[in-house]
């Protein structure tokens, strides 16, 4: 039986409980009286009988019916007879009168009354029944096309109407707001949306070379980089229509929902076209077709439905579709093809210029003090993407109110580092003396190793103020310059300086405590992806032996080896780490004198700059390089 027929015959059932409702509710409206108005048939001799008990109320009798109709009680307790006259029924009169029932004649009825009342009662709900049913496939054919009508249970029992409808939302370029101006940091995806631009003002200037326009481009990225923002500018660049839709509302409970969907999608912009259809987070409609017993048919179907529209409408109109994921690994090859998706426009973190330009977009929508410097800000914060910066700026500015400044100082911007970074200031947790002691000397091993390690980033700020990240205090360094590879002796480096804190404790109090889980978890990582991803290993070589996962949403590596190999690369991170640990000790322990100077001063102040810290470090002739650590991984 195809899916048509199974289509057919629910709507049927359909059509057959919504009469039989109709029914009822008529019957019980219309016709009380029926439902409450039985008569009950008798002989004649118990009529008699009651006559003589004078049980009778009421008798009516019609000329030329031999049937007797009468009533006995009165009010609720009033029940209904009928009996059939036994003979000529002479004397029957007097018994009536002496029993005091009350007679009524009627005279026979020859009207089509009772036809009447047939054809309301059963003659209606049939009519009722077809005329409903034409009415409803009318309005499911008009609202799914010719696939016949479906069943929606989902806001109510709305039937038609708003059935296969896409509820895409539609704005004018114009509208959006947005243009290429408007968008900072993504100069290379940019450039490649600005060939869709020119195609979608001046197609014929492609056609006459025999040039088409891409039918679809992908971006793709991490959260928060940009990717609506740049498909509005397009279509604001373009001064075309912008239909926005997410993958997700394509997904429907009952099948054949979602690919109509998709089709009355795609037939607004044929009306509209030239214009864009953007699709955020594609990946809820478009992964891969695994064929496993998991999966999901409707979903195959709306995608199944989407790649068929992709593949066949007409390109000269000048119908783009755009669609943005942060998964391109889970999407289905059939989608990715040439053909449909042309392009595939990587929409990454900005670089460092790229942030300061970001920043400046968003600087011109507060009041800033003169002189600001947006490019140290851009250098703290690397890896941010551009909704980052944005919350950034506007956390600045929601300090300044706070305080009751009328414009955002430097101090707003750095202390929004700051709250982005590790969160609020605690002020309810109160550190004892000795805790913060221990948090002092943590956070100065951090930054003492940091500062003799070679290349290592610069120490910009060190401080023991609680955040409500759980942070109960932080060293931030940042690069003077943007850097896109990291040597072996820099990851290194990086190790030693998260062993810092831990080394510091050791040196100092002789114990450990739990303040270094996060820089054990940052350090095991970075040896972790030495040994596995980076060919970094002394034992393993240049070997993979990870995969990454959901590269853009921080998804982590999993291992491709066998468990005699993960042993062993256990025991490789292992190693990495304990060099890292015992070079921050022996550097610790040659600068033991700064580290308890430092310390005790931060202790006092609670938060210092970069340049107070290296003054105290550089003050006079003990400034100390670091020590590698010894080859049998002992302390000197």
């Amino acid at each position: 039986m195809n899916m048509d027929e199974n289509k057919r015959r629910r709507s049927m059932l359909l059509y057959i409980l919504i009469a039989i409702v109709v029914y009822l509710a008529v019957s019980q409206t219309m016709y009380p009286a029926l439902q409450n108005s039985q008569t009950k048939e008798v002989s004649y001799s118990e009529f008699l009988t009651m006559v003589d008990k004078k049980e009778v109320a009421q008798v009516q009798k019609t000329q030329g019916d031999a049937t007797l109709y009468f009533t006995t009680g009165e009010g609720d307790g009033q029940q209904k007879y009928s009996t059939v006259i036994f003979g000529s029924g002479e004397g029957l009169t007097e018994k009536l009168e002496a029993s005091g029932a009350q007679m009524v004649g009627k005279i026979a009825d020859t009207s089509n009354d009772m036809w009447i009342y047939l054809l309301i009662s059963y003659g209606l709900p049939i009519i009722v029944f077809f005329i409903l049913g034409w009415y409803l496939n009318r309005r499911m054919k008009k609202a799914m096309g010719d696939d016949g009508p479906s069943m929606n249970f989902g806001g109510g029992f709305g039937m038609g109407g708003g059935l296969g409808k896409s509820n895409v939302k539609e704005v004018k370029g114009e509208e959006t707001g947005v243009t290429f101006k408007d968008v900072a940091g993504q100069d290379e995806a940019k450039e490649s949306l600005e060939e869709i631009v020119s195609f979608l003002k001046k197609p014929e200037k492609y056609n006459e070379i025999g040039a088409r326009c891409p039918r679809g481009a992908l971006l793709v990225g991490p959260p928060g980089t940009g990717k609506t923002l740049l498909a509005k500018a397009v279509a604001g660049e373009a001064g075309v229509p912008f239909f926005q839709i997410a993958g997700s509302e394509f997904v429907e409970m009952f099948v054949g929902r979602g690919a109509a969907k998709v089709r009355d999608l795609f037939k607004q912009a044929k009306e509209k076209a030239p214009c864009i259809i953007f699709i955020d987070e594609i990946d809820a409609v478009g992964k891969k077709r695994d064929g496993s017993i998991n999966s999901n048919d409707e979903r195959e179907q709306t995608l199944n439905q989407l790649l068929s529209e992709m593949d066949g409408f007409d390109n000269q109109k000048g119908i783009v579709v755009l669609a943005a994921t942060n998964r391109p690994e889970s999407l289905d090859q059939a989608l990715l093809r040439p053909g449909r998706f042309d392009r595939r426009i990587p929409v990454e973190l900005p670089d460092l210029a790229g942030r300061e330009a970001i920043l400046q977009i968003h600087a011109n929508d507060v009041k800033m003090e003169p002189g600001i410097d947006l490019g140290v800000l851009a250098r703290s914060t690397p890896g941010a993407s551009g909704a980052d910066l944005a919350n950034i700026i506007n956390e600045a500015a929601l300090r300044a109110v706070r305080f009751g400044r009328k414009r955002v100082t430097q101090e707003d911007l750095a202390e929004s580092v700051d709250v982005v970074i590790a969160g609020e200031k605690k002020k309810s947790t109160v550190l004892s003396q000795h805790e913060k002691e221990v948090v002092s000397y943590h956070e100065t091993g951090h930054a003492i190793v940091a500062a003799m390690q070679k290349g290592s980033a610069p120490v910009s700020k060190i401080t023991i103020v609680p955040r409500t990240s759980g942070a109960l205090g932080f060293t931030m360094q940042v690069e003077e310059d943007e850097h896109f590879l990291t040597t072996r002796e820099e990851a290194k480096n990086k190790i030693a300086v998260l062993c810092g804190g831990r080394a510091a404790e050791e040196l100092i109090f002789g114990e450990m405590t739990t303040g270094a889980s996060n820089d054990i978890e940052k350090a095991t990582g970075i040896a972790r992806a030495m040994v596995t991803q980076y060919g970094m290993s002394d034992k393993f070589g240049m070997v993979a032996l990870g995969q990454q996962r959901n590269r853009y949403l921080g998804g982590g590596s999993e291992l491709t080896c066998s468990e005699g190999t993960a042993q062993e690369i256990d025991a490789e991170v292992q190693a990495l780490v304990e060099e890292g640990h015992q070079t921050a000790l022996a550097t610790l322990q040659k600068n033991r004198f700064k580290l308890h100077e430092i310390a005790h001063y931060l202790q006092k102040k609670e938060t210092i700059t970069g340049e107070e810290f290296m003054n105290i470090l550089t003050h006079d002739d003990g400034f100390a390089p670091a020590m590698p650590a010894p080859a049998d991984g002992q302390q000197r």
